[in-house]
Order: structure tokens, then C-alpha cells, then sequence
């Protein structure tokens, strides 16, 4: 095991806040599983969904270990050649949507020939941040054109949101919101941010319009998502109260130390209780110290991306940082924010501990690139400290030759100044 340990390179206080929330994962996943055991086989057995999350965890460790072990700047061409690929996939989950546990889910696509369900806008979001931090850190050194950015930048943006909105509003915003922090974290013009701020209400406002005007033209989630909006936002009655009341009972009947593990009641009525509303099941059983202390989890991890976003020797590793490490934070805020009803309901998982192998692996891949800049930066560290070190030691090395070549001459210069001194001991060494 300390081997292990020592072969992991980045950042050691990020994989310590990783592992924390990946191994305190384990028994609300194990609690709250209850309700899909019972639905599922009806015995209630939940050990093959604890099985299943362990299998997910390890999965995404390895992801993070392979991933850190890539220098990050190869992450630059990656992005590049991968939107388009991108593009496709997001325009065949519109189409060919799959459906998961008997509901509408054209956000998810099935993989063939292995059965996993994988949520393609989670990737996307990945490789979209990844060429704006790239887009940013080239035109650092050329001053920026809205036009020349308008196709550059936004143009790649703007087709990526417009496969995600209409199937997912939230992570499409959560997208934008992030693209919008890069830019202004990259010192792009702010008068230019406030335009594309403004063409972004605009384009969903007539999107919104269309929508609603001509409900057929999208078989998909666009009513989900405007019901919900809708539902939020005025008090008329919705199946998204049902989750919210239950989500509610269930942080109200934890109070300050909770029920204790595994005795959650909610968690047989919430839907979604081991994904979507995993936070109201975790305050139910451990209580607001529980709620608090995982919260405080995140914001650490926070905290530690801005640190190494800092550290960071390249602009681009800076923005790799940020683009890739603050989302998975606002991720986890809106989750938590969902469950006591400061949000309408999203369907964001919280990042590491809600069960689901898509969500976990590409949450992992994000972690693994981060740690890759953490590690260049320790690399340069190490390098620039033996660098040290070695001048140190020539210089301490000349210093002693010439130290030795100076006795050397003083010394001959005694020898022949006692010669000199005494002429006849100067003619017998002669003779």
C-alpha cells in the first residue's frame, strides 16, 4: 500500500479529498439502494448495488491513475479532434435516446455489445472546456476580435449547448456558466462576455417560444424541463413536488446527528434517492453534522483547485484547472440546493458519491487531468531543486579546487621566498 501511495504523483491533498468522498460513498449508496432493490427484484437486497458502486469507484481510480499519468499539454490536439466526434454523439443521443427504468431518457445512450448506459453531455462538457482553456491560452499573446472569436470560440460553443438544451437545461447551463468563468478568468473582453451573455437569453427565450409553440417538433425532454421551470416559479402542483416534499421530510427528520446509518425511512418513497436526492438521505441518517461535513468536503476540494490553478506554470494548465475542477464543485451545489428547494429540480448527480458509472468515470477523468497539471508542475519543482542542487555542489567543488590550487601556490611561493632568503642553502641544492 505505501508503494501505491508513493507512485501516485499531482497533487497528494486532491486524491486525499477524493478518496474521502469516494469511501464515504459507500453507505448511502448501500442505504439507499433499497428502493431500486425492491423495485428491481423485490427482495430488498442491496449488497449487488454496493457491488456494482465498489466496481464503478475502482473503475474510475484506475481512470484517474492512467489519465495523470498523460502530460496535460497533449490534452490541447485531444480537444481539438474530439469536439466533432463529440457533436455526433450528442446528435445520435437526440435522436436514439435511450430509456432507463421505463422513463424518457434521451439524455443517455447505450453502449453495444457491453450494455452501460453513458450520458454523452457529461464528456462533452469535458471536451468543450478543454478547447476553450486551449482557445484562451493561444490568443494570449494576440489581441482578441469578437469576429475572429465569434468563430473561433463561440461558434464550436454555441453547437455544442445546441445539442444539450433540448434534452438537458441544467447541465447546458452549468456549461455555459463555466465557459463564461473561463473567459473571463483567460482575460477575454468583458464587453465581449456581456454580448454573448445577452445572445445566450436570447436564443433560449426564442428556443422556449418555439418550443412551446410547436410542442411535436421535440420528442424529448424540453416539456420536462419547462414543467419544472414552470412548477418552480409559481405553486401549481407537480410530480417534482412529490421529490422535493419527500427530500424535505427526509433532511427535517435528520435534525443535528440524524437517524444514524442505514435507518433511513425516506429513502423507500424518494425516487432517485441514491443519485439525484442522495444529499437528502445523507442529512437524513447523519444528521446536519453529516450535511455540513460534506459540504465542508467540497468546498476544501475548492479551495485546493484554486491553489493548484495558482501553481500552475502554463496559462493553459491554469484554465485546465479551473474549466475542469470548478465544475464539479457548482456540480455538487446545485445538487445539495435541488434537495432543500433553492433550485428546481435538475437531475445533477452529486460528484463522487451518487451511484452511476458514467457520471463517476468522466467526474474521474476530470480529476485525472487535473492531477496531470499538478504533477508537471512537481515534475518542474523537482527538476528546478536538483538543478539547484547540482550548481551547489559544482560550485562548492570549484571552490575547494581553487582553495587547493591557492595553498598550492602559497605554498611554492614560501618555498621559494625561504631560498631566496638564504643563498647558501640556495648554492648546496645546486651543487
Amino acid at each position: 500500500m505505501k508503494q501505491l501511495i508513493n507512485s501516485l504523483q499531482g497533487d497528494k491533498v486532491i486524491w486525499s479529498f477524493v478518496a474521502l468522498l469516494a469511501l464515504f460513498s459507500f453507505m448511502p449508496v448501500f442505504s439507499a439502494s433499497s428502493n431500486l432493490a425492491y423495485i428491481g427484484h423485490g427482495t430488498g437486497n442491496t449488497l449487488g448495488y454496493l457491488l456494482k458502486h465498489l466496481a464503478h469507484i475502482c473503475i474510475g481510480f484506475l481512470i484517474i491513475y492512467w489519465v495523470h499519468k498523460v502530460p496535460y499539454h497533449y490534452f490541447r490536439a485531444i480537444s481539438k479532434v474530439g469536439l466533432p466526434v463529440v457533436w455526433i454523439l450528442l446528435g445520435y443521443t437526440l435522436v436514439k435516446g435511450t430509456v432507463v427504468a421505463g422513463a424518457n431518457a434521451s439524455r443517455w445512450i447505450q453502449v453495444p455489445f457491453i450494455g452501460i448506459t453513458f450520458q454523452t453531455s457529461t464528456l462533452a462538457s469535458i471536451v468543450l472546456l478543454i478547447f476553450v482553456a486551449r482557445y484562451l491560452s493561444k490568443k494570449r499573446e494576440t489581441p482578441v476580435t469578437f469576429k475572429s472569436s465569434l468563430w473561433e470560440l463561440w461558434l464550436p460553443v454555441f453547437v455544442t449547448l445546441m445539442f444539450i438544451l433540448p434534452a438537458n437545461l441544467s447541465t447546458s447551463a452549468l456549461i455555459f456558466t463555466m465557459v463564461l468563468m473561463l473567459t473571463f478568468i483567460g482575460n477575454y473582453p468583458l464587453k465581449y462576455i456581456g454580448l454573448i451573455v445577452g445572445a445566450g437569453i436570447v436564443s433560449l427565450t426564442f428556443f422556449i417560444f418555439v418550443a412551446k409553440a410547436f410542442p411535436d417538433a421535440f420528442p424529448n425532454r424540453v416539456d420536462t424541463w419547462i414543467s419544472r421551470i414552470d412548477s418552480f416559479t409559481s405553486d401549481k402542483p407537480n410530480e417534482d413536488d412529490y421529490q422535493i416534499e419527500k427530500a424535505k421530510i427526509a433532511i427535517a427528520s435528520g435534525g443535528v446527528y440524524g437517524l444514524g446509518p442505514g435507518k433511513s425511512v425516506q429513502k423507500n418513497f424518494l425516487p432517485q434517492s441514491s443519485s439525484d436526492f442522495i444529499y437528502a438521505i445523507i442529512v437524513e441518517e447523519y444528521g446536519l453534522i453529516g450535511g455540513i461535513g460534506v459540504l465542508l468536503m467540497y468546498l476544501l476540494l475548492f479551495f485546493r483547485f484554486i491553489v493548484a490553478s495558482h501553481k500552475a506554470n502554463s496559462l493553459f494548465g491554469k484554465l485546465l484547472v479551473a474549466g475542469l475542477g470548478f465544475p464539479m464543485i457548482f456540480q455538487a451545489i446545485v445538487n445539495m440546493g435541488v434537495a432543500v428547494e433553492l433550485l428546481p429540480v435538475t437531475g445533477q448527480p452529486l460528484p463522487l458519491i451518487s451511484s452511476g458509472g458514467s457520471s463517476i468515470w468522466m467526474t474521474c477523468i476530470a480529476l485525472g487531468i487535473i492531477i496531470s497539471v499538478t504533477k508537471k508542475d512537481e515534475e518542474i519543482a523537482q527538476e528546478k531543486a536538483e538543478k539547484e542542487s547540482r550548481d551547489e555542489t559544482l560550485k562548492r567543488m570549484i571552490d575547494e579546487q581553487i582553495a587547493k590550487e591557492n595553498a598550492i601556490e602559497e605554498e611554492g611561493l614560501y618555498s621559494i621566498e625561504d631560498k631566496t632568503a638564504n643563498p647558501m642553502a640556495a648554492v648546496l641544492n645546486k651543487k
